[in-house]
This record gives C-alpha cells, structure tokens and sequence, in this order.
C-alpha cells in the first residue's frame, strides 16, 4: 500500500500586514495554506485582539485577495 505524502507548504505573510475589515472586525493576516486555500488571521474587535481563526481565502475582500494572490 502506498503512502502519500501531504504537502504542508504554507506562505507566511504576517511580514507584509495585510489587514482587511468585515462587519466591524479587523483582520490580520498571519500565514496562507494554498493547498487547503485557507488562511490564519488574527481577529481584532475595537482594537482588541479576539483570538486568531482559520478562515477560507474565498471570504476575503477582493483587494486582500489581490495582496496575497501576487506572491
């Protein structure tokens, strides 16, 4: 039986501070997954940190899409 290998590539981009909002919540991107397509972000709600997520790249704005889709 063979075995394969899982390709756990990840971009860190928590160099470059890409941030986005969406319904009050500020997001900083951390690190994208392209072979699951998801990306780590740490949330803030009124400049309070809330804990960091897992969110897919599909519910991003399009302009932090294009920050991260460039590298």
């Amino acid at each position: 039986m063979a075995r394969v290998k899982e390709n756990k590539k990840t971009i860190e981009l928590s160099d470059q501070k890409i941030t986005f909002e969406i319904e009050k919540l500020s997001y900083n991107v951390i690190r994208f997954y392209p072979t699951k397509m998801t990306l780590d972000v740490m949330v803030f709600e009124d400049g309070v940190k809330q804990g960091m997520q897992n969110i897919p790249f599909a519910h991003l704005p399009k302009s932090a899409k294009k920050l991260i889709k460039a590298n």
